[in-house]
C-alpha cells in the first residue's frame, strides 16, 4: 500500500468517525438536547485542595441518569441506535442493533436537577457537611447539554465525643468492652459510613459472645450537634425497643446432621428425628444409609455442645462443608429450644450432596503461537470414594497441535494422548498431627500418570509421574501447594532418520530426546488481593522451589564435570535447585481501565550428577504469554541466534536455565464485551554454563544488554466465563544483532510487505496472559 492511499485510508476513517459523532444530534425529538455530561464543582477554600478533585470525582459517580457511553469522544453505541431505525418486531438485524448493540439516547429531559441536589446534599451532610448547599445550571452548545452542580460544603464537622451509654447488664458490659476498639475517634470528621461500621462491628463482637439474636439495628448513636464550633457529641445506646432475647446470649444444645438431605426430608425439620444417632456424645446424624463417615462431618464442625453460639465457628464450619466438595447445597438453621425460655439453639445441618459419579467429556480447541489443533477430555469422578468426602478422579485424554503459521519445520505437528489418576482426600494425611488450618479445608493429594507424546517425524517420549503432596489456604489471600515428592521418568523412542540426521549438525536437539528421571519436593507459595476491586492497586505473587536428588546425589558423591554421574532405573537422575518467581500489580485507573504489569524471574542451579535442568523444567520465552513480539521458544538464550536448518527451516526450541521477563499493559473497555490493551514486553532466557554450540548464551553480567524488547496492542472479547485474546506485537529490540543495531525502532515500516512478514507477530489466546 503506497503512502497516498494510506493517507486516503486515514481521511476515510475519520470523516467516518466525525460523521458518527455529529449524526447523532439529528435524531433527537424536537426541542430536545442530547444530555453528555453531569459534572461537580466544589466551590470552598475549607478542605485542602488535594481532596477537592477525589471528592468531585465522589459526588459525580452518583449523579444519574449516566450518559451514553464514549470511545474517544464519540458515542457509537447511541449510533447504531439510531441508524438501526424502527425494526419491525423484536427479531432480526435491526431488532438486534437497536436492542441489544445500540444503546437509547440520553436527554436533558431525562435528568432531574432537583433530585440530584438533594442527593449531592444529603451526601455531603453524611460526610459531615451539615450545612452543605448544592445549586446547577445547564449549558447547551449544538443540542449537546452539560448539568453544573456547584457544590458548598463550608467547614465540616468533627467529632468532640464519643460516649457509651449502656446499663450495667451483660449485654451493656459486652458493649462497653468494644469500647477501646471503636472506630469513633475524638478529633476525626463526621462520617455515616463510619457509624454504621461501627454498629456492624460492635454487632459482630456481640455474635461472637453469644448473642446470636441481636443486630446492628438495636444500636443507636445519637449525634448532639449543640456543643458549637462545628463539632459534635456522639452517644452509642441501645434501643429501648430492642427486644429481650436479643439481650442474652445463647448456648449450642443438640446438633443435627443431614448427610444426604433432600426434600423430602423436610418434615424431619424443626424436629428431633426418630432415627437420629448419636456420634461422640455431641452429634446427632440422620444418615439411615451411612453415606459418610461419621468422624468425616464430625471435623467440620466447631460448634460443641453447651458452648456459646459463636458466628466465627458458624462461618469457619460453613466453609468447611462447602470445602469438602462434595455438597451441591449446604444450609444450616438455629432454632430456639423450648420456645427461648432457655436460650438455647438446637442446631440443623442440611447437607445435600452432590451425584456421586460424573462422567465429563470436553472438546476443546488450542491456539498457542503458530501451533492450532484440538484436544478430547474424558473425566469421570467419584465425589465420595471411601465415604469420607475424598475425590476419585480418572482422565483419559488426547489431541494434536499443528503449526499453521511461520516457517515449517521437522517440528511442524504433533500429537499426545494420556491418562491420569488423581485421588485428594479433604484433610491432612500425615504420620503426625498436623493442622495448618481450620477455616479452610486442607488436601492431601495422589496423582499417577501417562503420557505418550509423538512429533510424527521426529520422535516420540514415554512420560509418567508421581506425586504426593498437600495443598492449604492459609487464610483468603495467602494459599501453600507442598508436594512431599514428585517423581518424573521421560524415555523417548522411535527417533526417526531424518531427526536422527540433524543431532550431529544440531547438537541442542539431543537435550530434548534425553532420558531424564526427576524426584524430589517441590513448594508453592501464592499470595494475591485482586479479589479486593474497591482497591486502587491490587498485587499478586506465586513463588516456589523445586527440588530433585540434592540429598541422594550427595551421599552418592556426583560429580558430572568429574565424570562421576549415577544412573537409577538405568537413567542418569537430574540433581538440581529451581527458583521461581511471579509478582503483577494492578493499578485500577477508572472504572473500565487499569494498568497491569508483571515480573518474573526464574534460576536454575544443577551441580552433581547434571550440568543443566532437564529439558522439561527448563525454561523457554516467546509466545502468547510472554513476549507475544516473538514465537514460543525461538528466543534466546543470551545472544544466540536460532539457527534454521534443511529444506523445512526447522528450528531447535530454545530453552535455558535462567529466566527474566518484565511486561506492562493497559487495559480498557471500549464497549460492551470488546476491551483493548497496549503493551510493552522485555526480557530472555540464559544457559548457567558455557555450550560451544550456542555462542553467547551464558548468564553473565551483561545480561541486560541482552534483553528483547517488544510492543504491540490486542483486543479481548470478555465474555466473563471465556475471554479470547488476540495479540498483534513487534519487536523493538532483537537480542542476537550485533552490539549497536539491537534496538530496531527506526527500522519499523508498515508499508513494506517483506517487513511486516518477518516482524509482525499475531497471537491468538485464551484468556488474559497476567
Amino acid at each position: 500500500m503506497d503512502s497516498k492511499r494510506l493517507i486516503h485510508y486515514i481521511y476515510g476513517i475519520a470523516a467516518v468517525w466525525c460523521l458518527a459523532a455529529c449524526s447523532n444530534v439529528k435524531y433527537l425529538p424536537e426541542g430536545e438536547s442530547l444530555y453528555i455530561k453531569g459534572e461537580v464543582d466544589i466551590d470552598t477554600d475549607t478542605i485542602p485542595a488535594e481532596y477537592i478533585e477525589p471528592l468531585e470525582t465522589h459526588l459525580e459517580e452518583m449523579l444519574r441518569p449516566k450518559p451514553n457511553k464514549t470511545i474517544l469522544g464519540m458515542r457509537p453505541q447511541l449510533y447504531i441506535y439510531n441508524i438501526a431505525g424502527e425494526p419491525k418486531g423484536d427479531r432480526g438485524l435491526r431488532a438486534w442493533m437497536k436492542n441489544k448493540v445500540g444503546e437509547p439516547p440520553v436527554l436533558l429531559s431525562d435528568v432531574n436537577r432537583e433530585y440530584n441536589e438533594n442527593l449531592l446534599r444529603n451526601r455531603l451532610e453524611n460526610l459531615g457537611f451539615f450545612n452543605a448547599e448544592v445549586v446547577s445550571d445547564t449549558s447547551i452548545i449544538k443540542q449537546k447539554a452539560t448539568v453544573t452542580y456547584t457544590a458548598s460544603p463550608h467547614i465540616i464537622y468533627r467529632i468532640n465525643s464519643v460516649t457509651f451509654e449502656v446499663d450495667s447488664s451483660a449485654l451493656g458490659k459486652s458493649i462497653k468492652a468494644t469500647e477501646g476498639e471503636s472506630l469513633l475517634q475524638a478529633g476525626r470528621p463526621y462520617n455515616l459510613d463510619q457509624i454504621i461500621a461501627e454498629r456492624e462491628r460492635i454487632d459482630n463482637y456481640l455474635k461472637n459472645k453469644g448473642y446470636y439474636f441481636f443486630s446492628p439495628d438495636y444500636l443507636l448513636v445519637d449525634v448532639d450537634s449543640t456543643s458549637g464550633n462545628h463539632h459534635v457529641d456522639l452517644y452509642v445506646t441501645v434501643k429501648r425497643e430492642t427486644p429481650s432475647k436479643a439481650k442474652h446470649p445463647y448456648t449450642i444444645n443438640d446438633i443435627y446432621i443431614y448427610p444426604d438431605y433432600t426434600l423430602s426430608q423436610s418434615g424431619y425439620r424443626r424436629r428431633p428425628p426418630r432415627n437420629a444417632e448419636l456420634y461422640d456424645s455431641t452429634y446427632y446424624f440422620v444418615d439411615p444409609d451411612h453415606t459418610y463417615r461419621r468422624f468425616a462431618l464430625a471435623r467440620t464442625m466447631f460448634f460443641k455442645k453447651g458452648g456459646l453460639y459463636n458466628r466465627t465457628s458458624h462461618n469457619n464450619t460453613i466453609s468447611q462443608l462447602v470445602g469438602m466438595g462434595t455438597f451441591k447445597f449446604v444450609r444450616n438453621e438455629f432454632v430456639e429450644v423450648d420456645s427461648g425460655r432457655t436460650n438455647q439453639l438446637d442446631v440443623y445441618y442440611y447437607l445435600t450432596p452432590m451425584p456421586k459419579r460424573g462422567l465429563r467429556i470436553e472438546l476443546l480447541g488450542k491456539t498457542a503461537s503458530v501451533y492450532n489443533g484440538s484436544e478430547l477430555n474424558v473425566n469421570w469422578q467419584h465425589r465420595n470414594a471411601f465415604r469420607s468426602g475424598e475425590l476419585l478422579t480418572f482422565t483419559v485424554y488426547g489431541g494434536f497441535e499443528t503449526q499453521t503459521g511461520g516457517n515449517v519445520n521437522l517440528n511442524s505437528s504433533f500429537y499426545r494422548y494420556g491418562i491420569e489418576a488423581n485421588l485428594s482426600f479433604p484433610r491432612m494425611i500425615a504420620p503426625f498431627d498436623w493442622q495448618p488450618t481450620r477455616r479452610f479445608v486442607p488436601r492431601t493429594h495422589f496423582t499417577a500418570g501417562y503420557e505418550f507424546l509423538n512429533r510424527r517425524t521426529a520422535y516420540s517420549l514415554n512420560s509418567m509421574r508421581f506425586a504426593y503432596g498437600y495443598s492449604w489456604k492459609e487464610n483468603i489471600q495467602k494459599e501453600h501447594e507442598l508436594d512431599v515428592l514428585e517423581i518424573a521418568y521421560v524415555q523417548p523412542w522411535n527417533i526417526t532418520d531424518s531427526y536422527q540426521r540433524q543431532l550431529d549438525t544440531v547438537p541442542p536437539l539431543r537435550h530434548a530426546i534425553e532420558p531424564q528421571l526427576t524426584f524430589g519436593p517441590n513448594y508453592n507459595f501464592t499470595y494475591t488481593n485482586t479479589m479486593d476491586a474497591l482497591r486502587t492497586h491490587t498485587f499478586y505473587f506465586k513463588g516456589g522451589v523445586d527440588l530433585s536428588a540434592n540429598l541422594y546425589g550427595l551421599i552418592r558423591g556426583a560429580n558430572a564435570d568429574a565424570g562421576r554421574t549415577y544412573q537409577v532405573f538405568g537413567t542418569n537422575f537430574s540433581q538440581y535447585v529451581k527458583l521461581e518467581g511471579d509478582f503483577r500489580h494492578y493499578l485500577r485507573l477508572g472504572e473500565n481501565s487499569q494498568l497491569v504489569s508483571r515480573a518474573m524471574a526464574g534460576f536454575g542451579y544443577s551441580y552433581g550428577n547434571s550440568r543443566t535442568l532437564p529439558y522439561v523444567k527448563q525454561f523457554f520465552s516467546g509466545g502468547p504469554n510472554g513476549l507475544r513480539a516473538f514465537r514460543a521458544r525461538a528466543l534466546g538464550p543470551g545472544s544466540y541466534e536460532p539457527e534454521f536448518f534443511g529444506e523445512d527451516n526447522f528450528f531447535a526450541d530454545q530453552t535455558g536455565d535462567i529466566k527474566i521477563e518484565l511486561n506492562t499493559e493497559f487495559r480498557a473497555k471500549l464497549a460492551s464485551v470488546i476491551h483493548w490493551a497496549a503493551f510493552i514486553d522485555a526480557g530472555n532466557i540464559w544457559l548457567q554454563h558455557s555450550d560451544p554450540n550456542k555462542p553467547g548464551a551464558k548468564f553473565s553480567r551483561e545480561f541486560l544488554r541482552e534483553m528483547a524488547v517488544g510492543a504491540g496492542l490486542g483486543l479481548r472479547f470478555d465474555f466473563t466465563y471465556l475471554v479470547i485474546r488476540t495479540d498483534l506485537a513487534m519487536p523493538l529490540r532483537i537480542p542476537y544483532l550485533a552490539r549497536g543495531n539491537r534496538w530496531v525502532i527506526n527500522q519499523i515500516n508498515f508499508r513494506d510487505p517483506d517487513w511486516r512478514r518477518n516482524n509482525l507477530v499475531f497471537n491468538l489466546a485464551i484468556g488474559y496472559p497476567f
